[in-house]
């Protein structure tokens, strides 16, 4: 009788534990931060001097900036429609499209983009001037007016002095749609001069020399840094244009965009 009791009692306080058990109220997981990044939309011209930014930009707030590079055109339908990016970088007149599609949050202005006549190093056919390039056996090549903001004001100035004709038959087929091209064909000695944007030809500067020429163009061309209202992380979009504006024509200076 007495080992029944104590085998009753025995069951009766393991019950009471199991019962304390369950009843025992879970403290909750604490909630991780968020991974807080910043989508970037570069123009391939720009990524030097953006990847610079973006390293001190991360550097300053921990905030990573993950970077798509591509042509300022292929962004701008993806930026019209919302669909991609908190930051574009980006040159005149991608500005006015993305003011005229109602998506501007706030922008920096970092440089400006400019055509420059690049050659290989040394000069060795000794070009001088944009006239030069009018003389008989000079390769040339330069961007595609059609797909280039640059090309276009080349050959706009081409069209000013009355030359273009006789600068088209020293560029035969060479022309380009991307400025990274004629840096390689000076490079590698397929053509004797080019004429393109300043930050890139900036790149080969181990390779090319830049033949200063008076600024003869109807325009300029700023860079800027667009920050994006869509952005579902407005206050790191803001902290990003705000570095922009104080970081951002120091840093574009020292990679050529000047004017």
């Amino acid at each position: 009788m007495k080992n029944f009791l104590n085998l009753k009692t025995l069951s009766f306080c393991l019950a009471l534990s199991l019962l304390a058990v369950s009843c025992k109220k879970e403290s909750p997981a604490t909630p991780q931060q968020p991974h807080r990044e910043l989508i970037l939309l570069c123009g391939s011209s720009f990524v030097e001097p953006t990847n610079k930014l973006c390293a001190e930009f991360t550097a300053k707030t921990g905030i990573e900036v993950v970077t798509s590079v591509a042509g300022s055109e292929d962004f701008l339908p993806l930026v019209k429609t919302g669909q991609r990016g908190d930051i574009l970088v980006t040159h005149d007149p991608y500005l006015d499209y993305v003011k005229d599609a109602g998506v501007l949050f706030d922008s920096a202005d970092v440089g400006f983009v400019a055509p420059v006549l690049a050659v290989q190093k040394g000069n060795p056919k000794k070009l001088n001037s944009i006239e030069d390039l009018t003389r008989p056996g000079i390769k040339i090549a330069f961007s595609n007016p059609d797909y280039s903001t640059c090309g276009e004001m080349v050959a706009k100035l081409f069209e000013k002095k009355s030359i273009k004709d006789a600068v088209m038959k020293n560029v035969e087929n060479r022309l380009t749609k991307g400025h990274s091209q004629l840096g390689t064909f000076l490079k590698t000695q397929v053509v004797d001069a080019v004429i393109m944007w300043n930050g890139v030809a900036h790149t080969f500067s181990e390779s090319v020399d830049i033949v200063p020429t008076p600024y003869e163009y109807d325009n300029e061309i700023k860079v800027h840094v667009i920050g994006l209202n869509y952005s579902p992380q407005p206050e790191l979009v803001k902290q990003f244009v705000e570095m922009a504006k104080t970081r951002g024509p120091e840093i574009y200076a020292e990679f050529g965009y000047t004017k």
